[in-house]
């Protein structure tokens, strides 16, 4: 009863507003924790009620993240159960998300970044590949999963820029700047070709497998290559916020890069404001002459 329930939740929610595999996933793995939780109690989501979901949800020495994603998921649930009238009330109604404090990203400078780009060996395929990689991936602000997700048709050399699949499978056109384009195409034209070796394959970014790379893939290309450059534990999702940050940093408009990241509020975009300001402080701290 509680499968087919989440079953049938999923498919509306892909049907209708086509959220990716990844958020599914997501919400089914949350929702069965929950139903587990309330089968303790000898409970149904089915009949379970306002004070059943909150011992099910806020439960003690589990993160407050994850208690709000759970949480997230079960109004979801609710509120497509009573449109569909499978429950006249929604119990999650009053239920409030725990307070979760904003995590600062951690800040990457220019300088680094420019060490990490600079370390791949771009006299070999794999290291042609992985440059091409970590400078689309700065100087665009890609996702992990956006980057590994590109095909060849998503990017547009004479232009200059690319077209991401990002959250809910939202399309959003991004710039990718002249030198971005040019390890691109240098990649494309010059390794990508010898890492397939007469195989097909639509993804942009390939493997040994003749595949194309995945999420784990290349947050290990950014793993070593940190590592080599000496910046330290960074990981694909580092590079987008050093992207947005620098940005902000030379006075972009916050909502441009907004849109230039995928968000759907601003309130997201607003933590590089802050990032930003740390690293301008930082920066009259050690060169101003009352300092």
């Amino acid at each position: 009863m509680e499968e087919g329930l989440i079953d049938r939740l999923l498919e509306t929610l892909w049907l209708d507003r086509r959220l990716s595999q990844n958020t599914l996933n997501g919400y089914r793995r949350d929702l069965e924790k929950i139903a587990r939780r309330l089968s303790q109690s000898g409970r149904m989501l089915k009949d379970a009620d306002e004070a059943d979901l909150a011992a099910a949800v806020y439960v003690d020495g589990e993160q407050r993240s994850s208690q709000a994603r759970a949480l997230s998921a079960c109004k979801r649930l609710y509120i497509w159960m009573e449109r569909e009238g499978i429950r006249t009330d929604n119990p999650t109604r009053l239920l409030k998300p725990p307070k979760i404090d904003k995590n600062i990203p951690t800040l990457i400078t220019e300088q680094q970044i420019s060490r990490l780009l600079a370390t791949p060996d771009t006299d070999t395929p794999h290291g042609l590949r992985d440059k091409a990689l970590l400078e689309l991936m700065y100087a665009t602000g890609l996702r992990v999963s956006e980057a590994v997700g590109l095909n060849f048709g998503n990017v547009d050399l004479d232009r200059g820029c690319i077209t991401a699949l990002g959250k809910g499978d939202k399309q959003r056109m991004v710039p990718m700047g002249q030198e971005s384009a040019y390890w691109v195409e240098r990649y494309y034209t010059e390794a990508r070709p010898l890492l397939l070796k007469g195989r097909n394959c639509d993804a942009l970014f390939v493997s040994q497998k003749k595949t194309g790379i995945s999420r784990q893939l290349a947050w290990m290309i950014v793993k070593e290559y940190a590592s080599q450059a000496g910046i330290g534990h960074i990981s694909p999702h580092s590079l987008r916020h050093a992207f947005a940050t620098h940005l902000v940093r030379h006075g972009l408009d916050l909502r441009v890069v907004q849109d230039m990241l995928g968000h759907a509020d601003l309130n997201t975009t607003q933590i590089y404001t802050h990032v930003a300001n740390v690293w301008l402080q930082g920066v009259v701290k050690e060169h101003h002459s009352r300092n």
